[in-house]
């Protein structure tokens, strides 16, 4: 069962810890703590990733629409709730005998490689002492190009980095539904095996929230190629991880049987790319067999990068094909770019990389 996980993410959004007036939900907090420290208890070693600093920040703050008028409204309102919600998981998980750590990541610290691994390696030994990590996007420094957006997508990555099994969404509502859950007879879907299938529009964002059912489904995408189970389950009640865990309720993404090794997984759901590659349908060919990208193949090169920054490979309508490392920085990528290796040589004046992006680091999206 999902809650039986080793190394469990559990996210929880901010219409869920921050009551409409912008104050925490002390005692709801307080019954998933009790949760959290049953599941320490059984030797599980649970990662919360936390919304609500922009929530609590702007009651403070006093500022319009929730704090999210502007990107500096946001900025100040999460550098200011940021230290609320801190001590308010401290504090609830204090009580139960466990240690909170806070860490904040923005999307570019889990797009570069070196960041990514301190990251890695800091939750690996935060777990290994015991401690619960609480892990949210630093919104006070991130920017509209680099923001997560939203802690779905936060938590898969999460989970990736620290080398969980699951991850747990609790959400306002009880799962994915095969309409609108407001309308009549609509039905939750249980189990999802292929998220291919599902049709992108189904379900519906918290009031609060800025994920929506779109971003769960992408959170899912990336979770479950890399192996890692999901589900989304209501967290409206009290004690949400021991009534998870008696009724099963929620729907359920399985992880793929063929999933990624964990460098692929990173390269596959890294966001900012520093360039592109536009590759020729024989180019194209070759990637999906699992050849590199030569510079044969290569029609255009878009973008500022140096030799081991990602990329991203489209095909000639522009459309995403894979990501990987570039073995070359932009303005020798695009002096070979469409030339056969034979002549790559004469060209740079040394000995070449035998290909633009090598099959090694490179992940078919």
């Amino acid at each position: 069962m999902l809650l039986n996980a080793p190394r469990l993410v559990i996210k929880i959004g901010s219409s869920l810890l921050v009551s409409p007036r912008g104050a925490v939900r002390r005692a709801w907090l307080a019954n998933l703590a009790a949760d959290l420290a049953a599941l320490v208890a059984q030797g599980q070693q649970p990662i919360i990733v936390s919304s609500g600093a922009i929530a609590l920040g702007a009651r403070r703050l006093k500022l319009a629409r929730g704090g999210r008028a502007t990107l500096e409204d946001a900025q100040a309102a999460a550098a200011t709730g940021q230290i609320a919600l801190a001590r308010a998981w401290a504090e609830a998980l204090g009580a139960k005998g466990l240690v909170a750590a806070q860490l904040l990541l923005t999307l570019d610290d889990l797009d570069d490689r070196r960041r990514y691994l301190n990251a890695a390696t800091t939750l690996a030994r935060l777990l290994a002492l015991g401690v619960v990590p609480v892990v949210n996007e630093n919104d006070s420094v991130a920017t509209e190009e680099i923001r997560f957006g939203d802690n779905d997508r936060l938590a898969a990555r999460v989970a990736l980095a620290a080398g969980g099994q699951a991850v747990l969404l609790l959400s306002d509502v009880a799962g994915l539904y095969d309409r609108p859950p407001e309308e009549a007879g609509a039905l939750l879907i249980p189990m999802v095996a292929d998220i291919d299938r599902l049709d992108a529009r189904l379900g519906t964002s918290g009031a609060m929230g800025t994920g929506g059912m779109a971003a769960k489904l992408a959170a899912a995408r990336l979770a479950t190629e890399a192996g890692v189970a999901l589900a989304i389950v209501s967290g409206r009640e009290d004690h949400p991880l021991a009534r998870f865990a008696a009724t099963g309720r929620g729907t359920l993404f399985s992880p793929a049987a063929d999933a990624r090794p964990a460098r692929k997984a990173w390269l596959a759901a890294g966001r900012t790319a520093k360039g592109q590659f536009t590759a020729d349908a024989g180019a194209i060919a070759a990637l999906r067999q699992g050849k590199s990208l030569l510079p044969a193949g290569v029609t255009r090169v878009h973008g500022k990068f140096a030799r081991g920054d990602l990329v991203v490979i489209l095909d000639e309508r522009g459309t995403p094909v894979a990501r990987g490392l570039s073995e070359y920085d932009a303005g020798d990528a695009t002096r070979i770019a469409g030339q056969r290796s034979a002549a790559v040589a004469a060209i740079l004046g040394h000995a070449p990389r035998a290909a633009l992006v090598h099959r090694n680091h490179m992940a078919l999206l």
